[in-house]
């Protein structure tokens, strides 16, 4: 019996006298108030029922319960749902005065994903039996909440405080082996015997053979409250450090405290308390904004609606085995794909073959691989000088130098070498996509596929004019295989990320060169939660990249392009970044950036020549003005790339600048964060500035349009189709 027709639990009730609960919501049986007032109704119902002796909990098709529905949790957010029903209370209500504090022993039957309030209520269980492949995790403060079923009561009273700890705050997700070894997990069955061993414990301990175990009653992981204040105080310690903005870390930590201290019944309620408080914070609103809106990135309107099915991409090819390609054939081989790398000679090619060896040994030293995978994967490249080993290759991706002339000869090969069939990609990054197959009849088949550092899950795959919806198709599966988020784009100069961030660090230079510190634009920018401040950001990419990266920029879009000899001056002075230990900071042995006195003088002269003069209000400018200043730039061209169709949706930048340029998650992105100001807020500010400061900051029209009508610069249309999706 259940109370919705997909959200659901259904009972069965065998001879030996046991209730087998099952979670029923594909695909990953996520609860909701419809599942979990299903599964209250079928507990009472076993509980009540002379011919029950004990009860196991499971999950149909694989999965325990992949955890709260987070559209749920959005409903609630936006107040589409009663504020009695309240998720975090159903902890004591619920899973603790009927589910653990039961006459009759339940037992959780554990497969695939266990997570979130799955976990918490396979917590209340009095024991927990897992398949070899289970994985378990408590997730919830990645969406800006803390476990709001119990989760930080009984996970400490199960693992220790340490590695609660870590679960919770830092998401970790934890294996079946693993978990038994910590407590969380009584034992590990075979998926086929996973139901009947689950059975079978239920009802030894209803017979007193096994110990009949309620997790919130247990103390013997609780270290001394003494020495649980210290692990405590560390971990607020760590927490500052890694998330000085946020509260919700700290009142995870304060939650966990107090059961600890008062007792976990105490502790139970100030989680329903502070799990309801939490919910409706704009932290968690912006997360899960943007949790849906990366889910959405692989969804492109007039593409994968269109219901193609993605071709099977069976074997890589790669030209250039440098940085760029060494890392892209990585990737690739990582994501099970064979690859051929192709080098222009013999000594190239080892050094190619030679980086992606140190890539992959990289990966068995972080104890990610062990030496047999690293043997089958390193098995998959193959290494070749010509172009015959490309008859049979479904894809190819160029990775040559930014030379057009070359790109065109290169595809024009490929056009002769590979089958028809073949998706033609460059990782272009300054070169025009749209002329690249110029030499050849295959535009439908060329692609950009730009990857950023490797370290990055970000991906932007460029389409051209021509570029056929069926290869789009076949590039986001492989992109999913590779564990990579993708942003669907159009050609432009530096795409959707980097056009975007263009006016970042020519803002951080207007505002110097007319009087504001340097320093001071770093710290608040690192304050409003960026990972660093440009001129930080300079010195470590380089001036050599910073210079490559801004001029195309400026040639492009000279009418709002703020144009500064200050880093060519430095360049002058062998002041390069942190490779010559000087540049708008001076590095030590261990690169530890201090300030320098001397910045001032490159100042002055690129002032001079600039012909710029001091604005005494820039001189002293708070540090929220300093971040506008910075960023309605970044928000005015995001504007103008939503207008021209180079991204078709506000969210993909918002998960853009968050995954590409570090913008700070807890804000929702760069558009997410602009709609919380206002468009008409915006458009105000960029136009008061522009009259004193020139076209730099002069607001595009569709920010003016946005601004006329009150509107927001992301449609609520947009944000709807992110939430079924």
């Amino acid at each position: 019996m259940g109370s919705g027709a997909e959200g659901r639990t259904f009972t069965e009730v065998g001879a030996d006298g046991v209730a087998l609960i099952t979670f029923i919501n594909p695909p990953i049986n996520s609860l909701s108030f419809d599942v979990v007032g299903s599964l209250k109704y079928n507990f009472e119902e076993a509980l009540r029922r002379d011919d029950v002796k004990a009860i196991v909990i499971t999950g149909a098709k694989g999965n325990f319960s992949g955890g709260f529905d987070v559209a749920a949790l959005q409903g609630i957010q936006a107040g589409k749902i009663e504020k009695e029903e309240r998720p975090g209370f159903l902890a004591v209500e619920v899973i603790t005065d009927i589910f653990e504090a039961a006459d009759k022993p339940s037992v959780a039957a554990i497969d695939g994903l266990t997570i979130g309030g799955g976990l918490e209520i396979a917590m209340a269980c009095h024991a927990r039996i897992s398949t070899p492949t289970a994985q378990v995790a408590l997730p919830e403060l990645t969406i800006g909440i803390i476990p709001g079923f119990g989760g930080t009561q009984r996970l400490p009273r199960l693992v220790g405080l340490p590695k609660a700890l870590d679960m919770m705050l830092k998401s970790e997700t934890v294996k079946a082996e693993e978990a038994q070894s910590l407590g969380l997990v009584d034992a590990i069955v075979s998926a086929d015997e996973l139901v009947n061993t689950a059975r079978q414990w239920a009802l030894d301990i209803f017979h007193g053979r096994r110990p009949w175990v309620v997790t919130l009653h247990k103390t013997d992981k609780i270290e001394p409250l003494g020495e649980a204040r210290e692990i405590l105080k560390f971990a607020r310690a760590q927490a500052k450090k890694q998330a000085p903005n946020v509260q919700h870390p700290f009142v995870c930590i304060d939650v966990i405290e107090e059961g600890i201290v008062s007792g976990p019944r105490a502790g139970l309620w100030k989680e329903a308390e502070a799990f309801q408080e939490l919910l409706y914070s704009d932290t968690s609103k912006s997360l899960v904004h943007l949790l849906f809106a990366q889910r959405g990135t692989s969804k492109v309107p007039g593409v994968t609606d269109m219901d193609l099915v993605p071709r099977r991409v069976n074997k890589v090819g790669i030209i250039g085995g440098g940085l760029m390609g060494s890392e892209i054939a990585t990737a690739l081989i990582l994501g099970n794909y064979p690859v051929i790398l192709r080098e222009e000679n013999d000594k190239l090619l080892q050094d190619g073959i030679g980086r992606v060896r140190a890539n992959l040994q990289s990966s068995v030293k972080e104890e990610k691989m062990s030496e047999k995978d690293f043997e089958k994967a390193i098995s998959l490249l193959e290494g070749v000088l010509d172009y015959e080993s490309f008859k049979d290759v479904d894809m190819v991706i160029e990775a040559a130098i930014e030379d057009l002339s070359l790109k065109q000869q290169i595809f024009a090969d490929l056009e002769k070498y590979c089958p028809p069939h073949c998706i033609l990609a460059s990782s272009v990054s300054t070169v025009d996509l749209n002329v690249i197959g110029d030499l050849t009849k295959s535009q439908d088949r060329i692609v950009g596929v730009h990857f950023f550092s490797p370290t990055q899950p970000l991906l932007e795959i460029v389409r051209t004019r021509q570029t056929s919806p069926q290869v789009i198709v076949d590039l986001l599966d492989v992109v999913e295989k590779i564990k990579k988020t993708p942003i669907v784009v159009g050609n432009c100069p530096g795409f959707a990320v980097n056009r975007m961030f263009f006016p970042y660090a020519q803002a951080a230079t207007l505002l110097v060169e007319r009087g504001t510190d340097a320093y001071q634009i770093d710290r608040a920018i690192t304050e409003f939660g960026m990972p660093m401040g440009p001129f930080r950001l300079a010195d470590m990419v380089g001036f050599d990249f910073a210079i490559a990266t801004g001029t195309p920029f400026v040639h492009n879009f000279p009418e709002r392009s703020y144009k500064s000899m200050l880093i060519p001056l430095m360049q002058q002075e062998k002041r390069a970044g942190e490779t010559t230990r000087k540049g708008f900071y001076v590095y030590d042995e261990k690169i530890e950036a201090s300030p320098d006195p001397e910045l001032e003088k490159y100042i002055d002269k690129s002032r001079s020549i600039s012909g710029v003069t001091i604005d005494p209000k820039l001189e002293n400018l708070p540090e929220k003005e300093i971040v506008e200043m910075i960023f309605f730039p970044v928000v005015n061209e995001a504007c103008r790339i939503l207008d021209e169709g180079i991204a078709v949706k506000a969210a993909d930048l918002d998960i853009a600048a968050v995954i590409g340029m570090g913008f700070p998650p807890y804000r929702g992105g760069i558009m997410y964060w602009a709609d919380s100001l206002g468009s008409k807020y915006i458009y105000s500010r960029l136009e008061e500035w522009s009259k004193t400061y020139g076209d730099f900051f002069n607001p595009c029209a569709y920010l003016a349009e946005r601004a006329a009508e009150g509107a927001p610069l992301s449609s609520p249309v947009e944000e709807a189709d992110l939430r079924r999706k």
